[in-house]
């Protein structure tokens, strides 16, 4: 298990601009009007994003609709790992009903632009684009039953954290800054790749 980083809060979000499981690219400028953005990166064959998937998608589909704009990246080394490729990013995004952009790092510098550790690590800036949460989508992580394979029936993910502090930016109130880091399988760097925060 590897926690997030904790990247300071009041960051400005780092530039991007990758291309999506819909054949364009996607760039952080596409994102200027949103009231706020949520930053997440995920891939598909970890237990742990696998775990908040559902709940994602819903609380994504929700916001978006308030004025929060998502994106989500997968910075994984698709070699390694093809279950991540483009190809089935493609079917991720379409099972999960995902509403929002799917990208992929296939160079994995955006991910170290955030300094990103995990899957799935979450970062919500505000409508200047300045980092206002990173950390947990909630308490819940998946039961580990034996090796690669967990349970989520019983500890059902509902993105509270996520949620709490994205109503607060729209209501305009502070935003607690006693944040729990985010908990998930590490980003599969390719070699040569690994961030001096890996490890």
């Amino acid at each position: 298990m590897t926690p997030s980083t904790m990247l300071q809060l009041g960051t400005s979000a780092p530039d991007f601009c990758l291309p999506s499981t819909q054949g364009h690219s996607v760039s952080l400028g596409d994102f200027n009007q949103a009231k706020g953005l949520v930053v997440a990166f995920i891939c598909n064959h970890c237990p742990y994003v696998i775990h908040i998937a559902p709940r994602l998608a819903k609380l994504a589909a929700e916001y978006q609709q308030k004025g929060i704009a998502f994106v989500a990246i997968n910075s994984n080394d698709t070699e390694m790992y093809p279950a991540d490729s483009m190809d089935n990013m493609i079917v991720e995004k379409s099972k999960r009903e995902y509403t929002f952009p799917y990208l992929l790092d296939e160079s994995q510098r955006v991910a170290q632009a955030y300094s990103a550790a995990c899957t799935p690590d979450l970062y919500l800036f505000d409508g200047q684009q300045k980092l206002v949460y990173r950390g947990q989508f909630d308490s819940s992580r998946p039961h580990r039953i034996s090796s690669g394979n967990y349970d989520s029936s019983k500890n059902q993910a509902t993105g509270e954290d996520l949620q709490r502090a994205m109503d607060q930016l729209l209501n305009q109130q502070p935003i607690d800054d006693k944040q729990i880091p985010s908990i998930g399988c590490n980003i599969k760097w390719k070699v040569g790749n690994e961030p001096d925060y890996f490890g």
